[in-house]
């Protein structure tokens, strides 16, 4: 069985002290008991499951609902003081105590409940129980509290040990930054020679390719303007050998103009004009020799061996020369 023990001060006389116990067997849902002491009188009394609900559905109010309000009222006791209020009203004639506890509300208060409790005839006995209950309730409390000592002293003693690895740990964790921060130091120092190494190459690189890109644009420039003259100059050689090869009749015609045509002095004279920023001093000497050798085909042998003196009129000719 289930006991609590409250102090209550009731509305009719403020100043008296009344202790209140209640016990239940295993729920105050199934139902409780009471007693009701000044410490010079006592009163007891029962609450069954059947006056529980009673009370509830006059309320309507739900019934758990209604048992949660009892358990804060009659069990907490000081807990909830102020919001509940408990009246004492003894009856010496008949015996008995009506007591009768209330919710107190902005607007005023409900009653949750009251019963009529009777006269105990040996109240030392009931105040010698609650003695007993409350010695009981100490020293539970007190072995309870040495137990609490106890896992206290233990966990100051972990605190205290984990403090002095927590202080360990800091040491090693700052000797670690340190040993890292100089390592890092190092690595990032090689790193930043790795990249200026690196951009001075890139640089390097990006210089040659600009020279070799120049060099090759210079090289084709140069071999498009020597392709150009070349074929500029073939094509002026060509068309100057065309043009003299047009120019000049075959080598019988030239002989058959020399020695049959009578126009061939006057064409002559016209060739040379054409010809005279050509001829040279080796041309010249050609016609010379080449007109004594037609002077001595036309004098003509008779058939009797007598040769034919006839005097001809040599005939100028050149020779225009094939350039080379």
């Amino acid at each position: 069985m289930e006991k609590t023990l409250i102090r209550i001060h009731p509305v009719s006389d403020p100043e008296a002290v009344y202790f209140l116990q209640v016990s239940w067997e295993k729920d105050v849902s199934s139902g409780f008991g009471i007693i009701l002491t000044d410490g010079e009188r006592a009163w007891t009394g029962t609450v069954s499951e059947a006056e529980i609900s009673r009370e509830a559905a006059d309320m309507e109010m739900n019934r758990e609902k209604y048992v949660e309000e009892l358990k804060k009222a009659l069990i907490l006791g000081e807990e909830s003081a102020g919001k509940y209020n408990f009246t004492v009203s003894v009856d010496e004639e008949n015996a008995q105590c009506h007591f009768s506890y209330e919710r107190n509300l902005r607007d005023g208060s409900f009653r949750l409940g009251s019963l009529k409790l009777q006269k105990v005839p040996c109240p030392a006995d009931v105040v010698r129980e609650l003695i007993g209950y409350c010695l009981d309730c100490l020293g539970g409390l007190q072995v309870k509290n040495e137990h609490l000592q106890k896992e206290n002293e233990r966990l100051f003693c972990d605190l205290s040990d984990v403090e002095k690895r927590l202080e360990k740990c800091v040491e090693a964790k700052e000797e670690l930054e340190g040993d890292l921060y100089n390592r890092f130091v190092l690595v990032l120092n090689e790193k930043k020679m790795k990249i200026r190494n690196l951009q001075k190459l890139l640089n390097e690189a990006k210089e040659s390719a600009v020279d070799t890109h120049c060099a090759r644009d210079s090289i084709a420039t140069t071999q498009m303007a020597t392709e150009k003259e070349n074929d500029y100059d073939g094509s002026t050689e060509e068309e100057s050998e065309n043009l003299i090869q047009s120019s000049l009749p075959s080598a019988p015609e030239r002989r058959d103009s020399l020695l049959g045509s009578p126009d061939v002095i006057g064409t002559a004279p016209r060739r040379k004009r054409r010809q005279r920023t050509v001829n040279s001093a080796g041309t010249e000497a050609k016609i010379a020799t080449y007109e004594t050798e037609m002077l001595a085909k036309e004098n003509c042998q008779l058939p009797n061996g007598r040769t034919k003196n006839t005097t001809c009129t040599p005939v100028p000719f050149s020779i225009l020369p094939r350039d080379t």
